[in-house]
Order: structure tokens, then C-alpha cells, then sequence
């Protein structure tokens, strides 16, 4: 497939560092806090899983890699470059080295599938209409869609067809980095291996960095070369990591940590006590009063 030549030289010249860094970064919403203090370096062309239960913040450490959300604390560096000393213009302009595969494909409704694909490629280069049409046609060969797809809007495609189009959507502008937040989530066991196939074809070509976020154990097995799993930080002590565990997919089946094996092996344990006695625990926080007497929750200002 051409490269737009917006991004040929980008495509061409890749850091030799680390290409993304996590520098001690820590974020709050309001008084909730979801990351606290997470460093993590992530290499060209690796396959990084981030792996946990709901509500540990993988969404939101995925989020900060992207300059969606600013850290409240630390860093996030891109190809050696820190996104907080950056203007919003600037961040907008790294944001088109990153491919973003999301959960629900997030596909514009109004538009057909065509058009969803090629819209980053109208939004950001000045390539010819001819070659828009050479890309939008080759990434639908290269995710598995019929040319017939393209005409149609996204409700008239299964789950597993948006999610296609959703990547061949976030490759269109050939980026270095390729982020997936649960790209395998709704989907039957085959179609999902698919995508995992999807997700190794796309790292291998040019030396794509891929960061996936996913619950699922076989997408981590199938593609991680590293995988990092987080821990929800109401159930941490203050000075305890929430990175538990970081290594190969061989070592996490070998990790004899209990929280990691009660994740791995689906347990449930004593969980729905303890989520019990964290939703109280928050109804009690939030009617304790704050120093101008109104409830700790009502600020508005809640994740």
C-alpha cells in the first residue's frame, strides 16, 4: 500500500529509544485517583499487552499515551519528546503518528465505510482523490473486508466487520504506533482470532509499536512479546506498585503471585464482598462533608 506522503519520512525514520516512556505518572479526577506513580518504557516495533480488572485505569494509562488526558503527575514521552512541554496544536499534530483502534470501532454513523477509512487521510494530507481510493481499497484487502463493504454504513455491518473497519481506519495514515482498547470485547471465539491475527500482521509490517489494552487471555498469549498487568489502587497498600506484574506471556503463566493467578484463572474469590464493601465505602465518602460543607462527591468533578 503507498504511504501518504505526509507521512513517508515519519514512516521511514523511526526512533531508535524507547518510542513511548511512562515517567512516573500519576492521575486524579478530582479526589478519585486511577494511576499512581507508573513508569514503563515501551521499545519500537514491541507488542505491549496491559492487562487487569475493570477500573484499574488501563483506559485511562492508554488515554494519557495519546495526550487525551494530562497526567496530574510525571510524564509521557513520544520518540524522546515530552507531550506536557507541547502546545494542544502540537499534541494534536503527534497525535496523527498514533493509530487508535477503539472499542466500540467508534466509526462516524453518517458516514459510509469508505469514508470512515478515508477520513483521516482527507483531515490531514493533501494526497490526490485517486489515491485515497488506492489506500481505502488496499487496508479493506489487508483487514479482511469485500470491496462491497465500503459502500454500506456501519449498522449495516456485524461487530466483527466494524472492528475491521475501525483498523483499517487507524492504519491510513501509516503510523508508528498502533493503540487497541479491548479489541476483541463482543466478539465470538474465532472472530477474535482474527483480530489477534489482524494485530500480529499490523506489528510486523514496517516495525509497528502496538499497545493493547484487553481482558482476554488468549489475545494476550497469542500477541504479546510483553505484557504488564495493573492493579485496582483501592485494593493496594499506599506504597505498593500498581504495576504487578510486567514480563513475557510464558512467565505469566509461570507467576505464582495469587492476584495474578485469581486474574489468569478467572476466579472470582472473595470479590463480590469486596466490591460490596467498596461501593459502601464510596457512598460513605461521598456524604462525608468537605471543608465548605457540602459532600466529598460533590464536586462533579468524578471519573
Amino acid at each position: 500500500m503507498p504511504a501518504p506522503a505526509a507521512t513517508t519520512a515519519a514512516a521511514t525514520d523511526r526512533a531508535t529509544g524507547p518510542v513511548l516512556e511512562v515517567d512516573h505518572v500519576s492521575v486524579r479526577f478530582g479526589s478519585q485517583q486511577v494511576l499512581r506513580d507508573i513508569s514503563l518504557s515501551i521499545g519500537a516495533a514491541e507488542t505491549v499487552v496491559i492487562l487487569g480488572e475493570s477500573g484499574c485505569g488501563k483506559t485511562v494509562l492508554l488515554k494519557t499515551l495519546i495526550g487525551l488526558v494530562r497526567p496530574s503527575a510525571g510524564e509521557i514521552r513520544f520518540e524522546g519528546k515530552s507531550l506536557s512541554r507541547l502546545t494542544d496544536r502540537q499534541v494534536a499534530g503527534v497525535r496523527t503518528r498514533y493509530g487508535f483502534v477503539f472499542q466500540g470501532a467508534a466509526l462516524f454513523d453518517s458516514l459510509s465505510i469508505f469514508d470512515n477509512i478515508a477520513f483521516p487521510l482527507r483531515e490531514h494530507t493533501r494526497i490526490p482523490e485517486s489515491q485515497v481510493v488506492e489506500i481505502v481499497d488496499d487496508l479493506l484487502a489487508e483487514v479482511g473486508l469485500p470491496r462491497s463493504a465500503a459502500a454500506k454504513k456501519p449498522v449495516e455491518l456485524s461487530g466483527g466487520m466494524r472492528k475491521r473497519a475501525g483498523l483499517a481506519r487507524a492504519l491510513a495514515l501509516e503510523p508508528p504506533v498502533v493503540l487497541y482498547d479491548e479489541p476483541t470485547t463482543g466478539l465470538d471465539p474465532i472472530m477474535s482470532d482474527v483480530i489477534n491475527e489482524l494485530i500480529l500482521r499490523v506489528s510486523h509490517r514496517g516495525g509497528v509499536t502496538s499497545v493493547v489494552v484487553t481482558h482476554d487471555m488468549n489475545t494476550a498469549r497469542k500477541v504479546a512479546d510483553r505484557i504488564i498487568m495493573l492493579y485496582p489502587l483501592f485494593r493496594l497498600a499506599p506504597t505498593d506498585s500498581q504495576i504487578v506484574f510486567e514480563g513475557t506471556p510464558a512467565e505469566l503463566d509461570r507467576c505464582r503471585d495469587p492476584r495474578i493467578r485469581q486474574f489468569v484463572e478467572g476466579r472470582a474469590g472473595n470479590r463480590l464482598t469486596e466490591l460490596r464493601d467498596e461501593q459502601e465505602r464510596a457512598a460513605t465518602t461521598a456524604q462525608e462533608p468537605t471543608a465548605d460543607g457540602r459532600g466529598a462527591g460533590a464536586s462533579g468533578d468524578e471519573s
